[in-house]
């Protein structure tokens, strides 16, 4: 596909690879849905279901993200955060924002215009979700890594985005990634600061962003003012597999064995993928004939798990 400008994100997709870390340029940064008074409502909307994450800037790069708000607790409401974001020292992410009508349309409008591009080279977009993070001045976000490809957007103040390559066995190890997909634990993920010199860096400011595939190691460190960010996300057909195939691995390391990395033997990884699509089928349909619910990585939207 020959380089295309959307209307609200422009990247090269003559040689876009969905498994490569890249910068991208956005023109979302004025959107009525992304302006602070709009992210306080929203944030006492979701606060309800429990959809907000927080912690206070206590926490560091080598923190634990899932237990950061846990250990560093912040004590204000949603909106008592986002409307006094400034002085709150604070990091806080409005989740799974598409389960909200209005921001569903937001997450619909920028999705449906990138997977045009992405299609050709990784078909099967779904399970779609929307995160919005707002932080206080000079706050982090830990040392993490997701399932979900991510388009991460700059819209307010300025921060550093440092992102690992998803196969850098040196920030990650291929254990703990098979056990971030089986358990979705990061208790394997360990930071030091030496790792800042494998990292991609991004000094982000409004208008800009980048992408980082499934699975990339990544810390933020935002600026001396207060940030609004936005984070555009979904699963396809190969991240699908990748992730069923670290499954299989952790089951395989759990009997003793030590498989090969994802995507280091073709053969293998075929023949895994296979037996585990056909137990994976039959469990389902088991499940569907006693009555019970399945949720599905098929999903066209992500359900409101809190990560």
């Amino acid at each position: 596909m020959k380089n295309a400008s959307f209307s609200n994100l422009d990247l090269d997709w003559s040689s876009f690879d969905p498994w490569r870390i890249q910068p991208v340029r956005h023109r979302l940064t004025d959107h009525p849905l992304l302006q602070p008074d709009q992210l306080v409502a929203l944030g006492a909307r979701l606060e309800v279901d429990g959809r907000v994450r927080t912690h206070s800037d206590n926490a560091e790069a080598g923190t634990p993200f899932n237990t950061a708000p846990r250990l560093h607790p912040n004590r204000r409401s949603a909106a008592d955060t986002l409307e006094h974001i400034r002085e709150a020292k604070a990091w806080m992410s409005l989740l799974n924002v598409q389960t909200d009508d209005i921001y569903r349309t937001l997450v619909d409008e920028v999705l449906d215009e990138v997977r045009i591009g992405i299609d050709p080279v990784d078909p099967g977009m779904c399970y779609r979700g929307g995160w919005i993070f707002v932080t206080s001045p000079r706050t982090i976000t830990p040392f993490h890594y997701d399932k979900e490809h991510n388009f991460i957007l700059q819209i307010r103040g300025r921060k550093t985005v440092h992102v690992w390559d998803h196969r850098d066995e040196v920030a990650a190890s291929e254990a703990s990634r098979d056990r971030f997909h089986a358990c979705h634990e990061r208790d394997l993920l360990f930071w030091n600061e030496g790792l800042r010199a494998r990292a991609h860096s991004f000094h982000l400011e409004p208008g800009m962003g980048a992408y980082m595939p499934s699975t990339s190691p990544h810390m933020v460190e935002n600026g001396d003012e207060p940030s609004i960010t936005m984070s555009f996300t979904y699963y396809t057909d190969s991240t699908r597999r990748d992730s069923r195939l670290h499954r299989v691995h952790y089951r395989l390391r759990q009997l003793g064995l030590r498989p090969p990395a994802v995507g280091k033997r073709t053969a293998i990884d075929g023949l895994l993928h296979g037996a585990s699509a056909v137990a994976s089928n039959a469990r389902q349909h088991a499940l569907r004939m006693m009555g019970r619910t399945i949720h599905t990585d098929r999903a066209p939207y992500a359900y409101a798990d809190v990560y």
